[in-house]
């Protein structure tokens, strides 16, 4: 895989491709969490446990609603997170056609404006980015 962390001061910001399938989100958190475990003094501890959670989220809803490839763009900086997923589908509403919603979940992205983030959704060259940004 590759991977770029670029940390020339602040912010701290990662871009990882992601595996497709169940391990997307274990790839993520992980990677999330040593960014944050590398600086410590940014991110207090209830907060980074919030961003690992909105981390896991929108990975998971790219898996779950979106094609691949999957990317993970995460930027840190003292009092604000920034977390983008990237897929390979150009469609905003976050629902692959032809794919019916079974009666569990549908509750991630309200979860994520429940721990205070600010939601986004871009197009982009090869599919979209939903992002997240969380100020504390």
């Amino acid at each position: 895989m590759d991977t770029a962390i670029a940390s020339c001061g602040c912010p701290a910001t990662l871009h990882i491709p992601l595996p497709p399938g169940g391990q997307a989100a274990f790839h993520a958190r992980r990677t999330a969490a040593r960014i944050m475990a590398l600086r410590p003094a940014a991110c207090p501890r209830p907060v980074a446990e919030d961003i690992v959670l909105i981390v896991s989220e929108l990975v998971t809803n790219a898996v779950l609603h979106a094609d691949g490839p999957y990317a993970l763009t995460f930027s840190l900086e003292e009092g604000r997170a920034g977390i983008a997923v990237s897929d390979g589908s150009a469609e905003l509403s976050g629902r692959r056609s032809g794919k019916a919603r079974s009666g569990q979940g549908g509750r991630g992205l309200n979860i994520i404006r429940a721990l205070g983030a600010d939601l986004f959704v871009s197009p982009c060259e090869r599919g979209k980015q939903v992002i997240a940004v969380l100020t504390w």
